[in-house]
């Protein structure tokens, strides 16, 4: 069964080799796909397994992605993902 979620890219950064590697590896720990789509005019939609795909995105602080999986464990990956995401992957500044 497919679900998806959208999520926000937080960090200052955007999904640069970093970021794009603990997305590959969490996915890769599911058995279910992963697609990631990105949102608006330039809506490009790349396999969330290939670290290669994930960074022709570009995605910038700001950008909307929506995240796809199918399979086995599909939600249980998109809600480990949506905190990875929300968390900005650990880069996010402290307040203060």
């Amino acid at each position: 069964m497919s679900t998806s979620r959208n999520v926000t890219v937080v960090n200052e950064a955007g999904l640069h080799a970093r970021p794009c590697h603990a997305i590959v590896s969490l996915a890769m720990g599911h058995s279910c796909s992963l697609r990631i789509r990105s949102v608006g005019d330039a809506a490009r939609d790349v396999n969330g397994k290939s670290i290669l795909e994930l960074m022709t995105l570009e995605a910038r602080q700001g950008v909307e992605l929506e995240l796809s999986a199918d399979g086995d464990g599909a939600a249980d990956l998109l809600d480990e993902l949506a905190g990875l995401f929300s968390s900005g992957f650990g880069e996010r500044e402290s307040a203060g």
